[in-house]
This record gives C-alpha cells, sequence and structure tokens, in this order.
C-alpha cells in the first residue's frame, strides 16, 4: 500500500495550508512569535486573581511544608526556568540524563533522578530493585512471579506511604531487632528500606541498617522526604552508605510540589528511570514528570546548594522570637523555641497556656486563626493541648508580623474572658 504521505511536498504543503507565497509563510512564525510575546507581557501586568476566581482564601502558612497546605512557595528563580522550559519542545529522555546528571554533580552521588513526589521515588526505587533493566521484568510487574519481591522494614517504619513500595507488588517483612533482620534476608530479599524520620522509634538505627545491607549485598533505600534542612541530609545517607535515597522536591529544597529527588547509584538509577515515565508498561508510568518539573527541581537545587543557611537560621530564629515577644505578657502564655525531630528540623515557636485563664483548646485556637483576617495556618497537632506550634521557615518577607499580632489578639480576647 503506497504511502498517503510519500507524495507529500513542500509547496503542496503550502499550497494546502491556503498560504501563497514562501514569503508569507515565512513571516507566519515570526508573528506567532511576537504575538506570544505579547500575550506573555501583558499576563504579567494584570495577573489573575485565580484563587479569588475559584472563592477560595489563600492563607499564611505558619505550619510547614505539608501536602495538604500546598507546602512551599518556589524561589522567582524557579518560577522563572519553568516558564522558560515551558516555551520550547525538549527530548524528555535527553532532559533527564542531562538535569540527572547536574543534580548529581552538585550533591555528590553518582547519578540522580527527578521524580513525581517522592512516593514516586520510593516506586520507581523499588521497581528498580525487582526488576532492575530487564525489559520482560518492567512489564511483568507488579506481577513478580519469578523475581526477588520480598523488602524488609522495621515494624516501627511501616508508615502511610509504604503502599508506593506495595504497588510494585512486592510483600513487606517486619523486623525489629539486628538479628531478626539478618536472618530475614534471603534469595528472595529485593531490597532493605529504612524510614529516616523513624530512626528514633527502630531498634536498628540507620548507619547500623546500611551497613547490614552493604554486608548482605542487598539495595537499601532510605526515605528523607522532609529531611532537609539541614543542608547536608542531602549527601549524608549516600556517603552513609545507602544504595538511593528519596526526597521530596517541593518542601525545604522548594521546588515544585509536584516533584521528588532520587539519588543513588547510577546503575539503578537508570533502572528507576527505565520503570517509570515515559516508558510505557511500567508500574511507575503513572508518576510522569514533564519538562518544567525537571528544569524548576534542578534550579531549586542549584538555589539550594549555595544558599548561606546559616544566615537563613538566624534569620527564621529572629522571626520566632518576634513572634514569641508579640504574645508575651498576656495572661499564663508561655513560649519557647523548638527543632523538629529530623523531619521539618528547622527553628519553630511553641506557646503554651493555661486553660484555667484562658479557656481554649489548641484546635480551637487554630480555628479562630485559620477563620480570622487574614487566615493563618498553624502547624498540625495530634494531641488538643494548650499547645500551639508555628513555624516560621515557609512564611513570606513580613508575615510574621502578621501571626505575631493574631496569635496576640486571639489569646488576648480569651484571656479577658476569663
Amino acid at each position: 500500500m503506497q504511502n498517503p504521505f510519500s507524495s507529500w511536498t513542500r509547496r503542496y504543503f503550502l499550497r494546502g495550508a491556503g498560504l501563497a507565497s514562501v514569503g508569507s509563510f515565512a513571516l507566519h512564525p515570526l508573528a506567532a512569535v511576537a504575538n506570544d510575546r505579547a500575550a506573555a507581557k501583558n499576563a504579567r501586568k494584570a495577573r489573575r486573581k485565580i484563587y479569588e476566581e475559584l472563592g477560595l482564601r489563600p492563607f499564611i502558612n505558619a505550619a510547614g511544608t505539608y501536602t495538604t497546605l500546598s507546602a512551599c512557595v518556589m524561589p522567582a528563580e524557579v518560577v522563572a526556568a519553568m516558564e522558560e522550559a515551558s516555551r520550547q519542545h525538549i527530548s524528555i529522555p535527553e532532559l533527564h540524563e542531562a538535569a540527572g546528571k547536574r543534580i548529581a554533580a552538585l550533591i555528590g552521588s553518582e547519578a540522580a533522578l527527578v521524580t513525581s513526589g517522592c512516593a514516586s521515588a520510593l516506586t520507581l526505587a523499588t521497581a528498580a530493585c525487582v526488576c532492575g533493566a530487564d525489559e520482560h521484568k518492567i512489564r511483568q510487574a507488579p506481577d513478580t512471579g519469578g523475581m526477588k519481591d520480598e523488602v524488609i522494614f522495621q515494624r516501627s517504619h511501616r508508615f502511610g506511604y509504604d503502599h508506593a513500595i506495595r504497588n510494585v507488588g512486592v510483600k513487606i517483612v517486619e523486623v525489629e531487632t539486628l538479628q531478626q533482620l539478618e536472618q530475614a534476608v534471603n534469595e528472595k530479599t529485593a531490597m532493605l528500606f529504612f524510614l529516616n524520620s523513624a530512626d528514633p522509634q527502630g531498634q536498628i538505627k540507620r548507619q547500623e541498617f546500611a551497613e547490614v545491607a552493604r554486608k548482605k549485598g542487598i539495595p537499601s533505600l532510605i526515605d528523607a522526604a522532609a529531611d532537609v534542612p539541614p543542608a547536608e541530609n542531602l549527601s549524608a545517607y549516600i556517603k552513609m552508605g545507602y544504595d538511593l535515597v528519596a526526597f521530596s522536591g517541593g518542601k525545604g529544597i522548594k521546588g515544585p510540589q509536584c516533584s521528588g529527588l532520587l539519588l543513588g547509584r547510577k546503575d539503578l538509577i537508570h533502572a528507576a528511570y527505565l520503570n517509570g515515565s515515559p516508558h510505557s508498561d511500567s508500574v511507575g508510568r503513572g508518576g510522569k514528570v514533564g519538562k518544567e518539573e525537571i528544569v524548576g527541581l534542578m534550579t531549586a537545587v542549584e538555589l539550594f546548594v549555595k544558599k548561606d543557611h546559616q544566615a537563613e537560621w538566624k534569620d527564621w530564629e529572629r522571626q520566632v522570637s518576634a513572634i514569641g515577644k508579640a504574645v508575651a505578657g498576656i495572661r499564663s502564655v508561655e513560649t519557647e523555641q523548638f527543632l523538629p525531630v529530623i523531619a521539618n528540623q528547622v527553628p519553630h515557636l511553641a506557646i503554651k497556656w493555661d486553660t484555667k485563664v484562658i479557656a481554649m483548646t489548641r484546635d480551637e485556637v487554630a480555628k479562630a486563626l485559620r477563620e480570622g483576617e487574614p487566615r493563618i495556618e498553624v502547624r498540625p497537632s495530634s494531641g488538643n493541648e494548650p499547645r500551639l506550634e508555628v513555624a516560621v521557615w515557609m512564611l513570606q518577607p513580613g508575615e510574621y508580623q502578621a501571626v505575631g499580632k493574631r496569635c496576640a489578639e486571639v489569646l488576648k480576647v480569651a484571656a479577658k474572658r476569663a
């Protein structure tokens, strides 16, 4: 059968498109570029108030980088890089490779892969350890018949995101002690998993866990999603001996919220890439990451590694102190600066009060802040003790003053009613 496109010529295309001449065709893309630039310029002049159009109220983020609270606000440089990336077509495989090389060089890892969030990084890392670069196995998963398909966890490290690991079709094997870990490793073991934020709860600590994996010749993965800052954590776990390390891209690194970062051994990072987008018929295909997110996260990492982290830390402490001073002098109120353990390990403020003087629970104070003007979200808490936790590291310039003022207003009104 004749190829229906074989007889197409440039002249035929121009005639069929209704273009009178080559000259007029040459002007067409230039006009399009001019129109595009004009549209971009007009868009910058008259920015849409999108959330207002949707009937939504944005808020001051005094909580932190929680997914449900939209994590971070990206630096202007990241937004600009994403906009630039969006204006041209590019080969996604080539972009993945080039951006991965740059990120890996900045951090000090053999290789790096931009993923669709940290959960996607967990799925791709697991698939890399189970399926490797074997095309047949990649297509077969999550049916893991004939493959190594056991992943060892400490029981205290089971968590809400381990579904991302189970998506590959693996069986989770739980252990508690070092002896149990060593005995659990067998010919079906594909990977050892460590949840960094759960290090205090487990009997086997992170360094020892990595050493066992290395001794047994089993790939190890550590989930450190929300565990930068401190900045050195970006490279610490690779140096510690973990084969794969997963981070969120949209938390402390301040990249796109839907981005993640997988670091580690070159062969495993390559296998992770093959087990996901843009490759069809792979278990990680649903975690597509676009050119904008790849460039955005790469730019965020570039900014993060050269940032003056000591100066930033001092500024956070200054804001914590200012909010504390704003509520000082209110009857029964006490404040203290604290650092969360591991995840979100940056200066926070705790505000405590006597419920006999201020008859409000933590949730009632948080609700008043949420429903007031401006709307403010504070750090979530599992209990309802009279203790409010305020994060400052996601605040925009000057917002700490509004947070201090509103906290003082809410507590003062309650104290007057007593």
